[in-house]
Formats: C-alpha cells, sequence, structure tokens
C-alpha cells in the first residue's frame, strides 16, 4: 500500500464547469421567456445572435491560437445571453455581435480565458457599448402595463430619479411589462432563476441577499422608495447572475458580505447623487477590481500558523 500525498483540494465531487454552466442556462429561461412575451420574438433573436456570436468569436480566436477549444463548457453561451439581457430589444444586430467580441476576446480570452478575467464579460461589454452607443443602447421599448399604457418617457427609475412621467404600479415593475433591457424588467422570472440557483447550490444567496438588502437599507435611510430602488433598474439581474461569477466575486465568507455592500453603497451612491439613474454595472465593475483584496484581507488564517504578532516578534 501507498501513502499518496497531493495539493488540495482533497475533496471532489461530480460538479464541472460545463454542468455549472448549463444550470446557470436552465436559470435563465425564465427571463428569456419573460423577455419575449414582453419584448416579442425580437428578444429571442437578439439572445439568439448574442450566444452564437459568443461561441464562434471563443471558437475562433482559441483556434486561430492554437489553443485547446473551451465551447463545450458552456461559459460563452451563458456570456452571450447575459450580455443579451443586458441590452435593450431596440439595438441593431450588428452592434450585439460587436458586443459579443469585445466580452469574449478583450475582456475573456486575452486575459488568459475562463477564470483568469478581472470583470463579468457581459457586464464589461454592457458598459462598452453603453458608452460607444448610448443613444441605441437607451431606446426603450415600452409594452402595455397591467394597469393601461405603459409609461412612455422613461423607465421606471429614470422617471423616479427625475421625477417626470407616471410611475407605474408594482405589478408592472414585479412581473417585468416596463420599460428597460431584456433581462432586467422582470423580476419575477429572475426570482425563479435565483430560486433555483441556489437550490442548486450553484451560487451563495449572500452575495445577492447583502447587495439587495444594503440597496434597500440605504434607500430608506435616503428617503427614496425601496422598492423602486430593488425592482426598478438592474438591480436583481446583476446581483444573481453577475455579481456571483466565480472568478469576480470573493471566495471568502467575510469577503462576500463586504463585497456586497461595497456594491449596495456604489449603487445607491450613483443612483442619487449621480447624472445616471443607473449604478449597477458600475458598481459591480468597481467591486470586482478590488476583489483580490477582499480575498487577501479575510481569508483565513490556516490551521496551527502562527499570529502576525508571533510572526513579527
Amino acid at each position: 500500500m501507498k501513502l499518496v500525498v497531493s495539493s488540495s483540494p482533497h475533496i471532489t465531487g461530480k460538479e464541472t464547469t460545463a454542468s455549472i454552466m448549463q444550470k446557470v442556462v436552465i436559470a435563465t429561461v425564465p427571463a428569456i421567456i419573460a423577455s419575449v412575451l414582453v419584448f416579442g420574438f425580437r428578444a429571442l433573436l437578439l439572445t439568439a445572435v448574442s450566444v452564437a456570436s459568443c461561441v464562434a468569436f471563443e471558437y475562433l480566436y482559441e483556434k486561430l491560437l492554437k489553443k485547446p477549444i473551451t465551447v463545450n463548457d458552456f461559459s460563452a453561451v451563458v456570456t452571450g445571453i447575459l450580455l443579451a439581457f443586458n441590452v435593450p430589444s431596440t439595438l441593431p444586430i450588428w452592434m450585439v455581435v460587436v458586443g459579443a467580441a469585445v466580452a469574449i476576446v478583450v475582456v475573456k480570452q486575452l486575459f488568459g480565458g475562463i477564470g483568469f478575467n478581472f470583470a463579468n464579460p457581459a457586464l464589461a461589454a454592457r458598459i462598452i457599448l453603453g458608452l460607444s452607443w448610448t443613444s441605441q443602447m437607451t431606446a426603450w421599448v415600452f409594452p402595455k402595463t397591467f394597469s393601461g399604457d405603459a409609461v412612455a418617457s422613461a423607465t421606471p427609475l429614470t422617471a423616479y430619479a427625475n421625477g417626470a412621467g407616471e410611475m407605474p404600479n408594482i405589478l408592472d415593475m414585479f412581473i417585468g411589462t416596463t420599460g428597460g433591457v431584456l433581462g432586467e424588467t422582470s423580476a419575477l422570472a429572475l426570482l425563479i432563476g435565483f430560486v433555483f440557483l441556489v437550490a442548486t447550490k450553484v451560487i451563495s444567496p449572500v452575495i445577492p441577499v447583502t447587495y439587495v438588502a444594503t440597496v434597500a437599507v440605504l434607500a430608506v435611510f435616503l428617503r427614496v422608495d425601496p422598492v423602486v430602488y430593488v425592482l426598478g433598474g438592474g438591480l436583481l439581474l446583476g446581483a444573481i447572475f453577475m455579481a456571483t461569477d466565480y472568478t469576480t466575486s470573493p471566495y471568502t465568507a467575510k469577503g462576500k458580505i463586504i463585497f456586497g455592500i461595497g456594491m449596495g453603497v456604489i449603487t445607491v451612491i450613483i443612483r442619487r447623487y449621480g447624472s445616471m439613474a443607473e449604478g449597477v454595472s458600475y458598481a459591480i465593475l468597481l467591486m470586482n477590481l478590488v476583489v483580490p483584496y477582499i480575498n487577501r484581507c479575510t481569508r483565513q488564517r490556516p490551521l496551527g500558523a502562527p499570529k502576525k504578532v508571533k510572526e513579527a516578534k
């Protein structure tokens, strides 16, 4: 008999990158269905083009540089879906393709591929598209709501921030029959996906719950409507599907809480005092940049390791 000594981790499981990503895809199905029901079949077309472009760019990049082909791990599919969730239904098809190139080639592959990207690829692509083609990225479609005609002047969050237009009722915001990007309007669809991801242990509820709770508490403190701040904009979409990205979020329990609180504070500051009504994308991106420092400051001391005071002596 031989004693085999190997490096950690020593606990293995049946989960693979592909199986985890497939579960994320399943979790996005309710939001995809909601986007089609609210915005029409062009939402499905944009999603299909985004997914196909992300997969194609990843395959071509790895093929060209003679790297192992990783399109079978479904990470590019997830990126494509999340990218589509972050654009309006009126966005030209070619802009979605450009966003896919930014997400896969620039943000993901140039930094080493899956596991090495500094930020969520879809989120970074949304910011680039928003800065490059602002008018197209804010050309909202306003479907009919349960309370009558939809607000045609601004999205719920923009209308609330500017004090302009008639605010939709809570049911409209919860179901998703309001203006916005494809994946952010229906809180119900996003929460169904959240329950599935938590139940299958794909994500921990710590980051999303801490993020949303921080925004709600600060909204009450600043005397703004916490329901509008939670249901309006991309808070739930970002908290559930983007802030929980394995590579760009902390791996420690304390770090997850700090990460969620930090995103909540930045989001509320941008929404309340900035020139933009939304702040989720920038909040997540800014906190992504400090994740290595959060991990370093909150990582657990190895069992039996000397304390810093003893080390100094």
